[in-house]
C-alpha cells in the first residue's frame, strides 16, 4: 500500500491509495489525536536518477480541543502534497524535500504521510468562530450562558465611585 518498490517506479508511475488506521505505530507520539483512518491517494513516479516525486493527496479527521472554551472539536483535514525524495547527496534543502537511506529497495512511505498529517493540522482550533470562550474567574463556558460571576469593576476608578456613592451637600 504505502510501500513502493523503488525499481516499479522506473517502469511508470506506481498508484499508492489505501487507508493508515489512527492507532498505525507511525502515528505514535504525535501531539494530535486522530479521530478516523487517513485515507491516502497518490502516484509514485521516477523523477530522474535516484529522484522521485510522489504526489499525494489525505484526508483524516483529527480530535482537538477548542483554544477557547477548551471543548473537544473534530476537524477535517483534507491536503493534497507535492513530495520530493532522492538520495542523500541528491536531496535539495526545503518543505517537501525526503532523503531516501542508502541501499533502499522498498521505500516506505508511512514516515513522510506522517509529518505531511502533522503539519497540515491547524495550530489553533475553534469549535465556532463566535465562541465566546471561558469565564477568566470562575472557568464557566460562556457559550452556555453568562455566568454567575459579578460584573468586572477597575480598581482605579473605585475612588471616583466612592464620591458618586456620598450624599450631596456634604463638604
Amino acid at each position: 500500500m504505502l510501500r513502493v518498490p523503488l525499481s516499479s517506479a522506473h517502469a511508470g508511475p506506481v498508484e499508492t491509495v489505501g487507508e493508515v488506521s489512527p492507532k498505525d505505530p507511525a502515528f505514535a507520539g504525535l501531539d494530535v489525536e486522530l479521530a478516523a483512518p487517513v485515507e491516502v491517494s497518490g502516484r509514485f513516479s521516477s523523477a530522474g536518477e535516484e529522484k522521485y516525486y510522489w504526489r499525494v493527496s489525505f484526508s483524516t479527521l483529527v480530535r482537538s480541543q477548542c483554544r477557547r472554551c477548551l471543548v473537544d472539536v473534530e476537524v477535517p483535514i483534507a491536503e493534497s502534497r507535492g513530495l520530493i525524495f532522492a538520495a542523500d547527496d541528491e536531496t535539495p534543502e526545503g518543505d517537501g524535500c525526503y532523503v531516501i537511506p542508502a541501499r533502499t529497495q522498498v521505500l516506505d512511505l508511512t514516515e513522510p504521510l506522517r509529518e505531511e498529517v502533522f503539519l497540515a493540522v491547524p495550530h489553533f482550533v475553534e469549535c465556532r468562530p463566535d465562541c465566546k470562550g471561558l469565564c477568566p474567574r470562575c472557568g464557566a463556558n460562556l457559550n452556555d450562558g453568562p455566568c454567575k460571576c459579578p460584573p468586572a469593576t477597575d480598581a482605579r476608578w473605585d475612588a471616583l465611585k466612592r464620591l458618586s456613592d456620598e450624599p450631596p451637600g456634604k463638604d
